[in-house]
This record gives C-alpha cells, structure tokens and sequence, in this order.
C-alpha cells in the first residue's frame, strides 16, 4: 500500500509546448506555392466556386505566401468545393495541414502551410470582407475564370 502512495506522489511534468508552426514551415521555391495556389483555384473552378482570387501575401504575413478566396452558392456547396481543392491538391503531393470548418459549410479553412485556402458562403465572405483586408496585396490571374 505504501508503495502506490509514493506512486501517486510523484510530480507530474508538464507536456512540452508545441513549437509554433512557422518555425518549421518547409523552405520552398515560391514558384511552388504560386502552382499550388494555381492548382488550388483551378479544381475550385471545375466545382463552380464564384469569385476565386489568389491574394499574394508573401513577406506581409509569416503563415502564407498566398491566400486563395472563393465562395460557394450553398453550406453542401462549399463543403464539396473545399473537398475538391483538398483532393486535388493531395493527388499532386500536396497534404493540408489542418481543415477547418466542415461540415458546417460557412467558411472553410484548408492550411497548406505556403497557401491558406478559403471557401466561403456569399455572406459570410462580405462578412469578413478578407479581399478588402488585402486590398493592396498583389492579386495572381486565375486562368479560365470569368
């Protein structure tokens, strides 16, 4: 009985805090993040998102090189969209980080730690109004958007 008593009595050590994540963000060529991006928008677009923008945000931010805005019609509709991007991103060797977001289908986050994309509702994205946050960031043309 003794013996479980001291057992019990020992410190607990505190877990080791997790190092923040943009000290072991991957270095990669820029041109790298810019074709995901690219890729990102591209499968967003064979799913009908509205309004894709790829916002470049390197040297302003230390999380991202480049954000990538898009909205869709309806939560399914967004949820499907951000499912798409992160499908075809992991199909060329891509992998998300973390997605947040589903299946609500407000506002989806997908990290990919050079790109950040967003998936928005209409309203949710004139909500938090991140095109006008980044209105002087240099935009990225997306080809085949209208």
């Amino acid at each position: 009985m003794k013996k479980k008593l001291k057992a019990l009595k020992k410190p607990v050590r505190a877990a080791k805090p997790t190092p923040l994540r943009a000290a072991t963000k991957p270095v990669r060529d820029s041109s790298d993040a810019q074709r995901m991006a690219l890729a990102a928008a591209a499968a967003a677009l064979d799913k009908k998102a509205m309004g894709v923008e790829i916002i470049d945000v390197a040297g302003k931010v230390d999380y991202a090189d480049y954000l990538v805005l898009m909205t869709g019609h309806a939560d399914r509709h967004v949820a499907a969209i951000a499912e798409a991007v992160d499908d075809a991103l992991g199909k060329q060797g891509w992998h998300a980080i973390s997605i947040e977001g589903l299946p609500r289908g407000q506002w989806v986050l997908i990290d990919f730690v050079d790109i950040v994309v967003h998936v928005f509702l209409a309203e949710t994205r004139s909500l938090y109004d991140l095109d006008g946050l980044w209105m002087d960031a240099r935009r990225v043309r997306v080809p085949g958007q209208v």
